[in-house]
């Protein structure tokens, strides 16, 4: 997983408090980074149907309430449908781990996919609100 992820949940953050002053300017102010990274992500997240932007108008909105969009919604966003975990494609055949560590490894990296994506389907970007929030008093 690449920081895209980070910044994609920084992003709606931002539009979610300050919809008036989002701009990828003002957002790239924030992350740390060039505008041209947050127009990706923002167009990650657009195609997701997660926020809505004009072109040639500064700003964008989310589609749902923060309640209503998960970090397993921005995960996919960001990621698709491809696990975090990836197998090397050529072990050895005659060799008996390279024999079998594929089917070792994909039962091992299924059970943590499964269960991160629990974890970020339990939370929301109205949670990540709520702790930043609490964080800046």
């Amino acid at each position: 997983m690449n920081s895209q992820y980070a910044v994609a949940v920084h992003v709606l953050s931002i539009i979610s408090q300050f919809p008036d002053h989002s701009s990828s300017a003002e957002i790239a102010d924030s992350v740390g980074t060039n505008p041209v990274v947050i127009r990706t992500v923002t167009g990650l997240l657009r195609r997701a149907d997660l926020l809505v932007t004009q072109q040639g108008v500064s700003g964008a909105r989310l589609t749902r309430d923060p309640q209503d969009i998960t970090l397993l919604d921005v995960y996919r966003a960001v990621n698709g449908e491809a696990s975090v975990f990836r197998l090397h494609e050529h072990p050895h055949p005659a060799c008996p781990v390279g024999a079998n560590i594929q089917a070792t490894l994909e039962a091992r990296f299924g059970c943590a996919q499964a269960a991160m994506e629990a974890e970020l389907a339990s939370t929301t970007i109205a949670d990540v609100l709520g702790d930043l929030a609490a964080r800046a008093g």
